[in-house]
């Protein structure tokens, strides 16, 4: 519905919160007094009862769930050094939290982590209970059954370690 009310001033369409819309037009003006208030729309008898939909988060803001997996990421790297992959693997395996593998993939790719600096930390621990050569430490680190750093990041880890 339009309804159109002569005000001084430009003309021009305002929209109104409910489905009706006001047309403004120009009238000479009787004055150099400031222009008269635009009188608000009569309410209509169509009212919706349906809530709006919820607004889609913001693309780096995440999901409900992605969110969750990004705070069990931050506990994790807490707790111990993790590769990207391995981060991965623990977020969504069944025997560590359990989330779908594109949350957790998510998760690894948001938590900020200097996977370098994860490499390095991987490498102390390593030495701290065991006994390693240089080569033998870079195919623990980056083993598929081990802690699957990127050979890069081991290299930098074990290097950092002394070896």
């Amino acid at each position: 519905m339009t309804r159109t009310v002569e005000v001084p001033g430009p003309t021009e369409t305002v929209e109104a919160p409910t489905p009706a819309a006001v047309t403004v037009t120009a009238a000479a003006p009787a004055s150099t007094s400031a222009p008269a208030p635009v009188p608000a729309p009569a309410p209509t008898s169509a009212r919706t009862t349906a809530a709006a939909p919820a607004p889609a988060p913001a693309e780096d803001e995440g999901t409900s769930s992605q969110q969750q997996a990004l705070r069990g990421a931050e506990q994790y790297l807490e707790f111990s050094a993790f590769s990207r992959q391995g981060l991965i693997d623990q977020l969504s395996s069944e025997y560590g939290s359990q989330f779908p593998i594109e949350d957790a993939t998510w998760a690894a790719d948001h938590v900020g982590a200097d996977w370098n600096a994860e490499a390095d930390e991987a490498a102390a621990d390593h030495l701290e209970f065991s006994s390693f050569s240089r080569a033998g430490l870079i195919d623990q680190l980056t083993s598929e059954y081990g802690s699957q750093f990127t050979q890069e990041q081991a290299e930098y880890g074990v290097s950092r370690a002394g070896l």
